[in-house]
């Protein structure tokens, strides 16, 4: 598998894909709102892109683009890409695959029960309906358009071992409730995968085997650091911003089977355990 791959937005989760796909012969380009802050692979090629500053020259930009990955949070007013570059997508004649990026925010609250992608989507927070909002769009493009529903996503200076080290980790405890989580690479693993075997209109859940409390997984982290965990904190009386409180607003067990039967992806770090495990040198480092 090789090609071209545009990736909008080279934000934590590109950067990742578009390592791996230039390990696997893919040639990359990619936008970020600053081409000269760096921290890319110099071998992917920068473009300047947001709503005001659409690229400016879209032919050569996208010139032989064969796969693009879409993970722009959408704004207020929409999506930015479909907003400035639909049909330039819709012209592209080698165009097999489009990932869009979006997260399990869309299921909303269901009670702690499991979901699947068959679940029917009751977003109850803002960010959750403007995230469905924009899957609908972009399932409605007439592109080949591939949706990942997204758990929270950690990895290398993203965890509970990075808080903790930093002094900003906290268990904040409500009984009953499970976050889902996926480490990057195993996101990127998702992404290649479904890139092979391309499914246009499809959606993914991409997650872990394992729902957990978040209480346990910074207790999990503080041990492998040989540390004392932070003190429990009711989440009723914890001191919380109002974005930090809705992210206990809901909860629910996110299935990831579809992931595995049909893409045939094996989970690098099936649970929060071998994630931060291997995590731990990178950190301590």
């Amino acid at each position: 598998m090789s090609g071209t791959l545009f990736c909008f937005g080279l934000g934590y989760t590109a950067r990742v894909l578009a390592a791996r796909a230039l390990e696997a012969g893919f040639s990359v380009r990619g936008t970020v709102r600053e081409p000269a802050r760096g921290g890319t692979d110099p071998r992917v090629e920068l473009l300047p892109f947001d709503r005001r500053r659409p690229l400016a020259d879209p032919g050569t930009a996208l010139r032989d683009v064969t796969h693009v990955l879409v993970s722009i949070p959408p704004e207020e007013a929409g999506d930015p890409v479909l907003e400035r570059h639909l049909f330039d997508l819709l012209a592209l004649p080698r165009l097999r695959w489009l990932g869009y990026l979006s997260t399990t925010a869309v299921y909303g609250d269901a009670g702690g029960a499991t979901v699947t992608e068959e679940f029917p989507p009751r977003p109850g927070l803002e960010r959750g309906r403007r995230r469905l909002e924009t899957e609908e769009a972009w399932r409605d493009s007439g592109l080949p358009v591939h949706v990942f529903r997204l758990a929270g996503i950690y990895g290398p200076g993203r965890n509970p071992l990075r808080k903790l080290l930093d002094g900003r980790a906290r268990r904040i405890v409500k009984p009953g409730h499970v976050f889902c989580r996926i480490h990057v690479e195993d996101i990127a693993s998702v992404l290649l995968a479904s890139m092979a075997r391309p499914r246009p209109g499809v959606v993914y859940n991409v997650c872990d085997d394992e729902p957990a409390p978040p209480q346990d997984v910074v207790a999990f982290a503080a041990e492998l650091l040989g540390m004392e965990p932070p003190p429990e904190e009711d989440f009723a009386t914890a001191d919380l911003s109002p974005m930090a409180r809705s992210f206990y607003a809901e909860s629910r067990r996110v299935a990831n089977g579809l992931i595995k039967r049909e893409l045939g992806v094996r989970l690098a770090y099936p649970t929060y355990r071998e994630g931060l495990a291997a995590l731990l040198p990178v950190e301590r480092g």
